[in-house]
């Protein structure tokens, strides 16, 4: 079995707990995701198995989309809404044109640094890691690229938006640039991936769902060739 299927990684879990409940269920050699989603995170995370393991680059090149929700007058540690309050804000008072005219500010080209609790790598090591052992290494700012930034509710202190954006961009961290923006910190407390790429939550199986369907050997037909990822056969959902 050679393919990608694409998940909807429910709440809770690691990326790599889902890998290795594939891993598990489907008893394959190589399984790999492409695209982090941190344990709180749901939604859209391709799964690739065995000889598409080779592609994952492919997948994470490809532009995301997410729902996700700040809370305004907190900022954490770690950016969201696992991490240790690091500053509160005594008042919360804004309307929708306010936060509208900061959002505004970060669509286009903007500068990134990453978080000290990320994946990114320095000298083999996560900096999470390096970060729980205590140690300050030095971040590199980084441009990623923001398409749509749209709120979509308002319900202080809470802002859900959705947002349209290229590899590599931290939402939590940007959660936080526009709370310290409005001058009140922030962190995010939700999100959802609702596209990768091409693939979306139309084509997305429930974790839940993937032993039952290998069980009545359905799964088969979900999963998704290399040359439809590759785009070179049309995606059969589309």
């Amino acid at each position: 079995m050679d393919g990608v299927l694409i998940l909807d990684k429910p709440e809770g879990i690691t990326s790599f707990g889902v890998v290795k409940a594939v891993k598990g269920t489907l008893k394959a050699k190589k399984v790999g995701h492409a695209g982090t989603l941190d344990p709180f995170a749901t939604g859209v995370l391709p799964i690739l198995i065995n000889k598409a393991t080779k592609i994952a680059s492919d997948l994470l090149d490809k532009d995301k989309e997410y729902s996700a929700t700040m809370k305004l007058g907190v900022e954490t540690d770690t950016q969201d809404l696992t991490g240790k309050i690091v500053y509160e804000s005594p008042e919360i008072a804004f309307e929708w044109e306010e936060i509208e005219s900061v959002f505004k500010r970060f669509i286009g080209k903007i500068k990134q640094t990453p978080p000290a609790f990320s994946a990114i790598k320095y000298q083999g090591i996560p900096l999470y890691k390096w970060t729980r052992m205590g140690e300050k290494i030095p971040k590199k700012c980084r441009m990623v690229e923001v398409y749509s930034l749209k709120i979509k509710a308002l319900d202080l202190p809470y802002v859900t938006f959705d947002i349209t954006c290229s590899k590599g961009t931290y939402i939590r961290t940007l959660c936080t640039d526009i709370g310290r923006l409005l001058g009140c910190g922030a962190h995010l407390t939700r999100l959802r991936r609702l596209r990768c790429g091409r693939f979306t939550l139309k084509h997305a199986i429930p974790l839940k769902d993937i032993k039952p369907l290998f069980k009545a050997n359905s799964l088969r037909d979900r999963l998704i060739s290399i040359e439809e990822v590759l785009g070179k056969e049309v995606l059969r959902w589309d």
